[in-house]
């Protein structure tokens, strides 16, 4: 299990990922709108396991390359921190205005919803990018992997719904309160400084 030194900086960290707008949260405010927050709900259901899906390959993919290529983990190690340190950059420094996709297909289908939830987390570049800089510093390879990643997955999963939550209840008041005055800016401020800040730790870790 781990530590909980290592859960008081991951349990944040991941939320200000999440509760950022990105793909999934904008998903989910559009379907909340449009048809409904129950329906969204198995959108939900197929996002939160295509980001454990997620999680899961990237942790199994770093353990691989910790034990046959410590040499390359140590160059992943710093090529992860500074995609990090760009992200949250970017991230800082990105325009307050939170837009709604209307493009969006809503398919009532209960399939479809699922379906449409996993895809988006899975053929997300970014949450592919994220899982692989942030996991690994929270693994500690002198202990056993499997109770390790249950518990980071599960924080992950359980952080992605409660924001998708948000979104998809808040919706327009929602998108009313991120644009009014500064509050998106700060927001992202939040977010670009903490992400910042564990692209430091990861390169020197």
């Amino acid at each position: 299990m781990p530590t909980l030194a290592t859960l008081a900086v991951f349990i944040p960290t991941i939320f200000f990922i999440s509760i950022t707008p990105g793909m999934c949260m904008t998903l989910a405010m559009t379907l909340g709108l449009k048809v409904g927050l129950r329906r969204t709900l198995w959108m939900m259901l197929g996002e939160v396991s295509g980001v454990a899906l997620v999680a899961v390959s990237a942790v199994l993919g770093m353990a691989a390359i910790m034990l046959n290529y410590p040499t390359l983990f140590i160059w992943f190690k710093w090529i992860g921190g500074l995609y990090l340190m760009y992200l949250g950059c970017k991230m800082y420094w990105s325009g307050k205005h939170l837009t709604l996709s209307s493009g969006v297909e809503t398919t009532v289908s209960r399939t479809s919803l699922v379906s449409q939830g996993f895809i988006t987390a899975i053929a997300n570049p970014k949450g592919w990018a994220f899982m692989l800089s942030i996991l690994p510093p929270f693994i500690d390879a002198s202990k056993a992997i499997t109770f390790q990643l249950l518990a980071l997955v599960s924080i992950i999963m359980l952080s992605e719904f409660i924001c998708m939550m948000i979104y998809a209840t808040g919706g327009r008041s929602l998108k009313s309160l991120l644009n009014k005055g500064n509050n998106i800016r700060w927001m992202n401020a939040i977010s670009g400084t903490l992400l910042f800040a564990v692209g430091v730790w990861l390169a020197l870790s």
